[in-house]
């Protein structure tokens, strides 16, 4: 008798567990059903693949970046910026960022998964360690990337999207190579999408997975990173049309030069935070693909003509991107609260 609540213990971890990935695979659909139009919106908005090659093309090169890089950025958001995520507040929090993902994305509007993920992180650390829990100094970083890398995408796009109109010849051929260029930058961006953005469905569960005695910490990473994947594949079939119709074709009329360099510049931005940080400090930066993309689309439509960028759609966008993390944060802290009976704080 005396082993029964010890089994009842270890019975009810294993549904927290199932539910908890069950989570998972929700924000990992959320993340492609928004995010896919981030490495296929230049393809599509110019008109150089159909919206269903597009969407494959970034289901396959965005599960290679997963498998092969994601490691790199879900140590990160599982374990960088609170001390510990608890199997309960793993389930908080994913549930917190599925929950403004979702409304975002029937809304058609492009939010950061980054921002979602880590708002929802940090009000799970407040509500569970206090202020002095939360790592403050790695959230700078995540914070300061978050407004670096869409002005560096910007500046690469404009500088890319030049060059290639003065190097490009000026006939038929051309438009024929810009849209090679463009297809190669799909998938190098979708590849370097699935390495970044994988850990925002997967990373808060990297703590609980590697945790456990049937699993060691590269099988925890790699089982992570499929779950993703998945998740992400049929996010993008079912919505990914909504958010690609906005950034595609309402932020600024596209051609295939300007998808090609803005394209390129997103896949560079992305793939840079991922691995450089990786290798100078032992994790990846957790940037947002989203402000990389459209910072990259604003750039390109800024070098051909500022008056072509609609202001409305920016701005209706940037205003998603400065409320989800208040607003993620704040719904995590009280997910988390209820779901403790109050008891944290």
């Amino acid at each position: 008798m005396a082993e029964l609540p010890k089994r009842l213990f270890v019975a009810a971890n294993v549904l927290l567990l199932g539910i908890g990935l069950s989570l998972s695979f929700y924000l990992a659909w959320c993340l492609g059903a928004n995010d896919a139009s981030n490495p296929t919106e230049c393809a599509v908005g110019s008109g150089v693949v159909s919206l269903r090659w597009a969407l494959t093309l970034f289901c396959l090169f965005a599960a290679f970046g997963a498998l092969t890089h994601g490691y790199m950025v879900i140590k990160t958001i599982g374990a960088g910026v609170v001390p510990e995520l608890s199997l309960l507040g793993s389930i908080t929090t994913v549930l917190s960022a599925c929950l403004w993902i979702t409304l975002c994305t029937w809304r058609g509007l492009p939010v950061s998964t980054s921002h979602s993920i880590v708002g929802s992180v940090v009000g799970y650390g407040l509500c569970q360690y206090g202020a002095a829990g939360v790592k403050w100094q790695v959230l700078g970083g995540i914070g300061a990337s978050w407004l670096v890398s869409p002005l560096a995408a910007a500046l690469v796009a404009t500088v890319l999207y030049r060059a290639m109109r003065a190097w490009l010849p000026a006939r038929r051929r051309s438009e024929q190579i810009a849209r090679l260029i463009l297809v190669f930058a799909l998938c190098f961006s979708a590849f370097a999408f699935g390495a970044n953005d994988v850990a925002n469905a997967t990373g808060v569960f990297f703590t609980v997975a590697k945790g456990s005695e049937e699993m060691t910490q590269s099988v925890a990473l790699l089982a992570l990173a499929a779950l993703g994947s998945t998740g992400i594949a049929v996010g993008a079939f079912t919505w990914g049309y909504r958010v690609i119709n906005t950034v595609g074709f309402k932020v600024t009329r596209l051609d295939p030069v300007m998808g090609g360099a803005a394209e390129l510049s997103n896949a560079l931005a992305v793939y840079l935070f991922t691995t450089v940080p990786f290798l100078l400090f032992g994790w990846g930066m957790p940037i947002s693909t989203t402000l990389c993309s459209v910072g990259s689309i604003i750039g390109v439509g800024l070098a051909r003509d500022y008056r072509t960028v609609s202001r409305q759609t920016v701005l209706r966008i940037v205003a998603g991107w400065v409320f989800t993390v208040p607003i993620c944060a704040a719904l995590s802290a009280v997910l988390y609260w209820l779901a403790t009976g109050g008891l944290a704080l």
